[in-house]
């Protein structure tokens, strides 16, 4: 009888377990994704725009790269390699799809667009005709003036190295080129 009574209790234990293990590895990502509200804001708008990218509502597999590439070192960064240095490659890549789950903050308008700048079209097959991006590419509409023209700078000079394209479209436009890209893409 006891050997039943055991038998009965540890089923309906492995039940509540195999119940409550998803909500357990849920309640993991959000805890983890706390630490990043500390520079990417809790309601995904960065605490410094003009250093840090929105990741709320940017593409899953983007940002899985991104997360990989730090934790790699493919992508060099004194902030980000020790935040991702003790997190699993399965947890990134939970991160990235909780992050990505979330709605493109409202954010005041930068300005108007404008007219789109020359050699913006190059960016679109992979950015997306609006920008917002897609498989593989991030989103840039929307980020800041800063952020965009510091990221298109590391391209061009070959500080950013962790993505075979775009050095090369980026060291093919002038300065003012990226500039004006950097400004028409804020203000979408």
């Amino acid at each position: 009888m006891i050997n039943r009574q055991l038998l009965t209790l540890c089923g309906v234990v492995g039940i509540f377990t195999a119940i409550a293990a998803p909500a357990l590895a849920a309640d993991d990502i959000e805890a983890k994704a706390q630490a990043c509200a500390a520079c990417h804001g809790e309601n995904g708008a960065p605490t410094d725009p003009k250093t840090t990218p929105v990741i709320w509502g940017q593409q899953a597999n983007y940002l899985y790269k991104e997360l990989h590439d730090y934790k790699s070192g493919d992508r060099k960064s004194p902030i980000m390699a020790p935040v991702v240095a003790d997190i699993s490659l399965p947890d990134l890549r939970q991160l990235a799809n909780y992050f990505a789950a979330k709605p493109w903050p409202a954010q005041q308008a930068a300005g108007s667009a404008g007219a789109p700048p020359n050699g913006i079209a190059q960016c679109q097959p992979c950015h997306q005709p609006n920008f917002e991006g897609g498989a593989p590419a991030p989103r840039l509409a929307g980020l800041s003036y800063d952020y965009l023209a510091s990221a298109m700078k590391s391209f061009a000079d070959g500080t950013r190295t962790n993505n075979g394209d775009m050095p090369g479209f980026m060291k093919a436009l002038s300065d003012s080129d990226r500039a004006a890209m950097a400004h028409y893409l804020a203000g979408l």
